[in-house]
């Protein structure tokens, strides 16, 4: 069986964008370089910033292409981000909405990509 457990995001800056994540992810980089950064985060998924304009091959896709997508526990734990979130600056797409699978927010990062951060429908 095939288990993916890394994600990558194409980023301008991979410094700057660990520093973003440490802050909204709560924990330090286990490895920043000029060109890459990575996060080991508890769940095993492994998160890769990778500075754009090196990837091989060419990334044609900028920012907002997909999802990185962080399930939670409950609603409360939605709108605690979210006022979080806000209060530091971090772009918000959609504000804490019902949709069909689940109660949900969406965020941006500093290169476009959507952080949704969401409990399941029934959790």
């Amino acid at each position: 069986m095939i288990s993916p457990n890394f994600v990558l995001l194409y980023v301008d800056d991979p410094v700057a964008s660990a520093t973003y994540y440490a802050d909204l992810l709560g924990q330090q980089p286990v490895d920043v370089a000029p060109t890459f950064a990575l996060f080991a985060l508890a769940s095993g998924l492994k998160l890769g910033l990778w500075a754009r304009d090196g990837v091989e091959p060419k990334a044609l896709a900028s920012g907002g292409g997909g999802e990185l997508c962080i399930s939670v526990g409950d609603r409360t734990v939605v709108n605690d981000m979210h006022a979080d979130w806000s209060a530091r600056g971090v772009t918000i797409a959609q504000r804490p909405v019902a949709l069909d699978f689940g109660y949900t927010f969406v965020a941006v990062d500093r290169d476009g990509h959507r952080l949704r951060v969401f409990v399941p429908e029934g959790a």
